[in-house]
């Protein structure tokens, strides 16, 4: 009876140690929601000639499959005490070197002359600013991953890192 007890009081640290500093969800841009829609919508044109009733509800599973893609495909940023999460891939905090946030020219030269196609991306087009974390560990051949933010000043705050963020054409390096 006491393994059990103490087994809770190890599940429920370990679910304390994963619980999120920040968490961020890079949502589609507004004009790409209504985009979506309207592509959603259009597929229904050519129903309408055949049923006004079918062409309405083209409309609406088009409209609903179009929404779902962009909410499935909308990738999530979080960082707990031990771990770092952008989409789909993790790292584990302690692999994590230099953190540094990129806004306005800086973005654009870690994602255009600086870009190194061996990191690992999560970018955003219609977000101004990236996050460069460099990977710290021997067995990981990624030398870096960059992702687009909405709010670079919280997540280098989360991640630790004290660095401002850099705003003119600065080397990762």
């Amino acid at each position: 009876m006491s393994d059990t007890s103490g087994m809770s009081a190890d599940a429920s640290s370990s679910q304390t140690e994963q619980v999120p500093v920040y968490t961020e969800k890079l949502w589609p841009a507004w004009w790409l929601w209504v985009a979506g829609i309207l592509l959603g919508a259009s597929i229904s044109l050519i129903f309408f000639p055949i049923s006004i009733t079918f062409g309405l509800l083209t409309a609406i599973i088009g409209i609903a499959l179009v929404v779902f893609g962009l909410v499935i495909t909308t990738p999530t940023i979080e960082v707990t005490p031990e771990w770092l999460r952008v989409g789909r891939a993790r790292i584990q905090r302690i692999h994590l070197g230099r953190i540094v946030a990129h806004s306005g020219d800086a973005a654009r030269e870690q994602l255009g002359p600086g870009f190194d196609a061996s990191s690992y991306q999560c970018i955003r087009g219609w977000t101004d600013s990236v996050v460069t974390v460099q990977i710290l560990d021997p067995r990981d051949a990624t030398p870096y991953w960059i992702f687009s933010t909405r709010k670079p000043n919280a997540v280098l705050s989360a991640l630790g890192s004290e660095e401002p963020v850099q705003e003119h054409g600065v080397s990762f390096e």
